[in-house]
């Protein structure tokens, strides 16, 4: 089985749920540990940098949507009770190859940036089950907590022409005051990630 292919074997109502979010995910074109094309619009002006990052001015970002939901280990959590922190939220899944890759530089730098403001926050999606996740998150030692999302629902959410995420992986930074910051589309290297976050960190 190819690293980059979500697992097949789904109980019947599991199926059930992930065939009827289906034709909603599609159109995200939302590709599995691929390269989606940059999103945007003449109200999105972003730029986009040489690392693959997308950045918008402070005065021109959009709001975060709203982000809540069961984590992969059963606690509840919202993306608001961290407003006034740097959120970083990683779009992954245990069966994506550069997920596994970009790992450890993740957990680094969430360890690392913590005591500066700084709350990392993963999207697990098309995961079938939780313990896929919890799994993943074991294994590579993920100090952060993840939204569950097997149906990709979440990123629905994201405001059209907004730095949306498009790809799995896709790594989306939102400032001190719930916007939109960043993004960026596959994965991360550790000084990539840093170069992301270290602006939003100074910024007031």
């Amino acid at each position: 089985m190819s690293a980059c292919r979500a697992p097949r074997r789904l109980t019947s109502r599991r199926r059930v749920t992930l065939l009827a979010a289906g034709a909603a995910v599609a159109s995200l074109t939302l590709s599995a540990c691929g390269d989606g094309a940059s999103g945007g619009s003449s109200q999105t002006r972003f730029v986009q940098g040489k690392n693959g990052v997308a950045t918008v001015k402070k005065g021109e970002r959009q709001p975060a949507p709203e982000l809540s939901g069961e984590t992969t280990t059963g606690k509840k959590l919202d993306i608001t009770d961290y407003k006034g922190k740097v959120v970083i939220l990683n779009v992954w899944g245990s069966w994506c190859g550069p997920c596994i890759a970009e790992a450890p530089n993740f957990s680094k730098v969430a360890n690392e940036t913590k005591g500066k403001g700084v709350q990392f926050v993963g999207i697990n999606t098309r995961d079938s089950e939780k313990s896929q996740a919890t799994a993943f998150e074991e294994e590579h030692k993920v100090p952060y907590p993840s939204l569950f999302d097997p149906t990709g629902r979440l990123m629905l959410r994201f405001p059209k022409g907004s730095l949306n995420p498009q790809s799995i992986p896709s790594t989306i930074a939102i400032d001190r005051h719930g916007k939109i910051a960043a993004r960026s589309i596959g994965p991360l290297a550790e000084d990539e990630l840093r170069k992301m976050i270290t602006p939003l960190i100074a910024e007031k």
